[in-house]
């Protein structure tokens, strides 16, 4: 089945999702289809100096890291079964602390940590509507990476599952990863 159009109002499922053969990466939101461009040098160089840190720190420990294209998939209580999933998505850094929602095709539930590093392209999706995404379903931290502006914030849920005022970091700071005790990520090794 070919990618569909976006503009046509379609609701999508991960059983359409799964049946595109169109290789472009593709994420889900609410049913919406949204296109993914190739990530750029600087978005790669940026993504792999983050997850060295996590992969590192997290060697021989319960909790595992993930990076793109890895799927995501948020169910809802509305949905009977994974083919009704209508949020699939593909962080570029994903931490999960609780293994029975992974599986062959990636996390099922809200991972611990979402690394996102913004593009053009991308950052509207990803100030807006992955925030909201994350922030409903649980994601304990959410990060958003901007490399042009060198600007790292940090989104921790509150008591009231909703994210606090973001932590801000750029070049030269260390941030503390605030799902473990003793993880810092130095930002130096980042920009």
């Amino acid at each position: 089945m070919p990618l569909p159009e976006k503009d046509k109002g379609k609701i999508f499922t991960y059983e359409d999702y799964l049946n595109w053969t169109d290789m472009q990466r593709i994420e889900l939101i609410n049913g919406y289809v949204y296109l993914m461009a190739p990530p750029s040098r600087l978005h790669q160089k940026v993504s792999g100096a983050i997850y060295a840190q996590f992969f590192n720190y997290l060697k021989g420990k319960d909790c595992e890291v993930y990076y793109a294209p890895f799927g995501v998939r948020f169910p809802t209580e509305n949905d009977r079964s994974d083919k009704e999933i209508k949020n699939v998505v593909e962080p570029d850094i994903v931490v999960v602390c609780d293994k029975t929602k992974l599986d062959d095709e990636g996390c099922k539930g809200a991972p611990d940590l979402i690394v996102e590093i913004t593009s053009p392209s991308s950052a509207r999706k990803d100030k807006i509507e992955k925030f909201n995404l994350y922030e409903r379903h649980g994601v304990k931290e959410y990060w958003i990476v901007e490399p042009e502006n060198k600007i790292v914030s940090v989104f921790t849920l509150q008591e009231n599952n909703r994210y606090g005022r973001p932590d801000t970091y750029s070049v030269g700071d260390k941030v503390k990863v605030s799902i473990f005790d003793d993880l810092i990520i130095d930002l130096t090794d980042v920009f």
